[in-house]
């Protein structure tokens, strides 16, 4: 696949050279000028977008006019661009003085002309391909940072480069893993403060120790880590937040060999004045709380937002979203600053919609909690106390038989940026439902393979079994206009499926969202009347950026369908591979060739023994299961789904799944774990399910 990519990307620049409308010393020049007064500066006119949330306050709010209600409707395609990519997209491009940095899967970065989608380099990290198992939720990357004359890109094995930005030459690379024994991941976008690349972890699935990082840009040089959790309490503590930490969590089950979570693989906010960083902290390690910390403890500073000092990575203060996390309610979504008035008051707040349910405004200088309230149905808390802490629901809890909590582990609000628009007083959120029942799982052991035990056959620990009776809620997704004052809804648009992009909102009077059945749509940030919408090649999940050159308004969405929800099912049939689509008022370009599905058959025909089917179940959702999906209940997402295969793809499974044959698409073998007779179990499931589905 790496070399796909590369060849593919060698081919495209080679091809685009004599179009080449940007130099490298124009490129050395503006990029080599930005840094963090720059994007400070930028903010003001918002000509260029410099990072990832647009400013440091991440209200991805461009002050462009040049689109707006009147005349959003002339908008056309400039130019689309090929990613090469086949899974989960979910960057937010960087623009500097038109030139457009964007990565694909695999962490690979693409160097454009952004007027004319021309391509100038590429970069492939070469991420070993066995590594897509070593993470929960797609291959994905969500974007790069610029700063002085460089290119930041965290890639998903866990390193940390830096290119030049004129010619994608990697200038220094560093291991930001601690343990390689433990699943690190990397899928988060660098942010630069005063001359240092901060970067988080994923892999809290798994089981590590969560920390955020910070490097010197000119030689990446760790400069500080700060750890989310407690380590092991025998050895001395990092620091006196640590030691406060580890008061709140039993060491009677040895939190720390799992690591205890906490990881920081998103969110980051920043304020100049103030001097300070804000970051998002993910669930614990396993979830399930009972196994992680029996005598319960608020596990600090697990779901939760802390300010740090950028300069130190010194703790200054928490605001725990989540007490005692065992939902996997991450604090790890969008965090947005901004000053409001209440009650009078001009507030210095942050803003935060993370999974649990309620949009939180909390004082940013000094953690004071101001409000929550619920965005979408809530049932595991029925609000808070004087002190801004939650008050749960009886038996919101593990507890011995299965559970429907809502929202459920997928998040009322996932990942995808939510934007706050200052003329409005809105925040827009790609709010979602995604059902699930919960109950404990009887035979969990740190890594432990065991049938049943979810996704254990490739490290998952969760200390969770999922959907063993159906699920009561209905599956929604819509964009949510919320009122952060008042603390109330003002409008909605309602989507067919979750798992939609995240949102941008302009000076003129718009916002923009694509969505997972493959549209890209305008609204009136006011009212919410829907005034564009032109049709991509596949559904989106990232968020659009949009900037100006020689007075000339654009929008950028990267396309490709992907993420922990869209590896397993999509809501569109339209299947193409990942893009980047540019808009501009009148433009014309020629639309790429859609691409549609061809899994539309359930698989039959393949012999199987029906004793095997139950003994099969339990090995597919020990290995399978949060990559392929229930088989044949939907044709599958970015992975496909096994119940609508070809006969022989089942014939073939021991070629799949022992002897590794799809690992350079990131498929991992599992000889370690499995048998012949473990993958006749597994094909007996899968087509015992499909003929169970076709006859009903």
């Amino acid at each position: 696949m790496k070399q796909v990519i590369l060849a593919a990307g060698a081919l495209l620049a080679a091809s685009a050279a004599l179009a080449q409308t940007v130099t490298e010393t124009e490129i050395r020049s503006a990029v080599g000028a930005i840094d963090t007064q720059a994007i400070i500066t930028n903010a003001e006119q918002t000509r260029n977008w410099l990072n990832y949330g647009l400013d440091y306050a991440e209200t991805r709010y461009s002050r462009l006019d040049g689109i707006d209600t009147e005349n959003v409707g002339e908008l056309g395609l400039a130019w689309s661009y090929d990613l090469q990519s086949r899974r989960g997209v979910q960057a937010t491009p960087i623009v500097v003085d038109g030139v457009m940095y964007v990565t694909a899967s695999w962490s690979v970065v693409h160097a454009l002309d952004a007027v004319t989608g021309t391509p100038l380099w590429t970069y492939d990290p070469e991420v070993p391909a066995e590594f897509a198992a070593r993470g929960c939720c797609d291959v994905v990357n969500r974007g790069v940072a610029v700063y002085q004359g460089k290119v930041f890109v965290g890639a998903y094995d866990g390193h940390l480069d830096a290119l030049d930005a004129a010619t994608g030459e990697r200038l220094w690379r560093v291991d930001t893993i601690e343990n390689r024994e433990m699943a690190y991941t990397v899928t988060g976008a660098p942010r630069v403060i005063d001359g240092k690349v901060i970067i988080g972890n994923g892999g809290a699935e798994f089981g590590v120790r969560g920390y955020v990082s910070a490097y010197d840009v000119e030689t990446g040089e760790m400069a500080w880590r700060w750890y989310t959790v407690p380590g092991d309490p025998s050895k001395p503590f990092e620091n006196e937040a640590m030691a406060r930490a580890a008061e709140t969590w039993d060491p009677s089950a040895e939190y720390w060999k799992a690591g205890g979570g906490g990881t920081v693989w998103d969110a980051m906010a920043y304020d100049p004045e103030l001097n300070l960083l804000y970051i998002g902290t993910g669930n614990g390690s396993p979830w399930n709380q009972h196994l992680r910390s029996p005598a319960g403890g608020d596990n600090l500073f697990l779901a939760s937002i802390v300010a740090l000092d950028p300069d130190t990575g010194d703790y200054v203060w928490h605001y725990q979203n989540t007490p005692g996390d065992t939902w996997d309610y991450t604090s790890t979504q969008h965090i947005i600053l901004a000053d409001l008035e209440i009650g009078g008051e001009l507030r210095q707040v942050l803003m935060q919609a993370p999974k649990n349910g309620f949009f939180y405004v909390i004082d940013r200088a000094t953690g004071e909690f101001i409000s929550a309230e619920p965005f979408v149905e809530v049932t595991w808390a029925t609000g808070f106390n004087e002190d801004g802490r939650p008050i749960e629901a009886d038996g919101a809890r593990s507890r011995t038989e299965p559970w429907e909590t809502i929202p459920s582990a997928y998040g009322a609000h996932n990942w995808h940026p939510m934007s706050f628009n200052p003329e409005t007083g809105l925040v827009y959120i790609p709010a979602q439902g995604v059902p699930l029942v919960q109950s404990k799982d009887p035979a969990w052991e740190l890594n432990s393979h065991k049938p049943m035990s979810t996704m254990s056959g490739v490290g998952w620990n969760l200390g969770y079994l999922f959907n063993e009776v159906a699920p009561e809620a209905t599956p929604f997704g819509h964009l949510l206009a919320w009122d952060p004052v008042a603390q109330r809804e003002v409008w909605r648009a309602d989507y067919i499926s979750p798992w939609n992009g995240g949102t941008l909102t302009t000076a003129g009077g718009l916002v923009f969202q694509g969505t997972a059945d493959g549209r890209f749509i305008a609204y009136d940030a006011a009212t919410g009347e829907l005034l564009w919408q032109t049709e991509v090649t596949s559904g989106v999940v990232a968020a659009p950026a949009t900037w100006e050159r020689d007075g000339v308004q654009y929008v950028t969405v990267a396309v490709g369908w992907g993420g922990v929800y869209g590896l397993m099912q999509r809501a569109t049939d339209r299947v193409g591979p990942g893009r980047v689509f540019t808009f501009r008022v009148g433009g014309d370009a020629p639309r790429p060739t859609v691409e549609l599905s061809d899994r539309t058959e359930l698989v039959a025909g393949v012999p199987y023994d029906p004793n095997h089917v139950s003994e099969g179940l339990g090995l597919y959702v020990a290995n399978c299961l949060f990559c392929h999906g229930v088989p044949a209940v939907n044709n599958g997402g970015a992975i496909p789904n096994l119940g609508f295969s070809s006969p022989e793809v089942l014939k073939s499974a021991s070629a799949w799944v022992l002897d590794g044959v799809a690992v350079d698409r990131g498929m991992p073998a599992f000889a370690e774990n499995l048998t012949q007779e473990d993958v006749d179990k597994l094909v007996a499931f899968i087509q015992g399910t499909a003929d169970a589905v076709r006859e009903q």
